[in-house]
């Protein structure tokens, strides 16, 4: 072997250089971006997507409630009257782990999230979510 070939198997075997490095890094970084970009709103409507399952599923315990017992749970008792009747098997929580609220209005059981911001009222992701939304043909 000359000297020439030597040099290339040496420069051959001394791995990455840092600008290498860094553009492999920036590449990873424009991908996660722009995996982030797409991700984050589905992650937003699939929270949404569960509270309002989560609504119905508690909206189908409140008729076996009412099959049983012949009326709905007053608001005092609320969601617990349905654990302790096991129609459901613990009180649930919301996708951003509050408590789902319930209120008797009349006779007729309201559950509502509260959605990301855990208050009343709000738009986007802070907008609550509400039985009363689904029977009125809302999503």
């Amino acid at each position: 072997m000359d000297l020439k070939t030597k040099k290339q198997q040496r420069r051959r075997s001394r791995g990455m250089t840092l600008i290498e490095i860094m553009v492999v890094i920036t590449i990873l970084g424009l991908i996660a971006a722009a995996v982030g970009v797409a991700v984050i709103p589905q992650l937003n409507q699939a929270r949404r997507d569960r509270a309002e399952l989560d609504i119905k599923n508690i909206q189908n315990a409140l008729k076996l409630y009412y099959t049983k017992k012949g009326n709905y749970p007053d608001t005092a008792t609320g969601l617990k009257g349905l654990v302790d009747m096991q129609a459901l098997e613990a009180l649930p929580r919301d996708p951003w782990n509050n408590e789902y609220v319930y209120m008797n209005e009349g006779g007729k059981p309201v559950i509502i999230s509260y959605g990301a911001d855990g208050t009343s009222g709000g738009e986007g992701n802070d907008a609550d979510i509400s039985s009363k939304d689904a029977q009125a043909g809302g999503k």
